[in-house]
C-alpha cells in the first residue's frame, strides 16, 4: 500500500491520498509536501483512522495493525495511535517560490 502525504506537520500527515491498495500490511509513505523546520524531525505518523479508512475499513487491516504493532510501527500521539514511517519517500519538499535543481 502507497499513501502519498499531501501536507505535514510537526511529523503528523494531516491530508493524504492513496496511491496503490496493494498489500496494505505492507504500507509505505511518500511526501508530496512542503516541510519546514520540526515537520520531520523523527518519524512521520500517519493515524491508524486515516490507514485504516485508506485501506478498506477496520475489520479489513486488523491483522495488519497487529503486525505492525508486533513490529513497533504504531505509536501513540497525543493520546491517538499513529503508523510510524520511520523512512519515507520525499516527492517535492521544498517550500513555495524556492528555485529547484530543474
Amino acid at each position: 500500500m502507497i499513501v502519498r502525504a499531501l501536507s505535514v506537520f510537526e511529523r503528523v500527515v494531516y491530508h493524504c491520498v492513496l496511491v496503490d491498495p496493494a498489500n496494505p500490511c505492507r504500507p509505505t509513505l511518500e511526501v508530496d509536501a512542503v516541510l519546514r523546520e520540526g515537520d520531520a524531525d523523527g518519524p512521520l505518523l500517519l493515524s491508524v483512522a486515516d490507514y485504516a479508512t485508506l485501506a478498506g475499513g477496520p475489520d479489513h487491516v486488523r491483522g495488519c495493525l497487529r503486525a505492525l504493532a508486533d513490529q513497533g510501527r504504531i505509536d501513540h500521539h497525543l493520546g491517538v495511535p499513529h503508523v510510524t514511517f520511520p523512512f519515507w519517500t520525499p516527492i517535492a519538499t521544498d517550500p513555495p517560490g524556492a528555485p529547484s535543481d530543474g
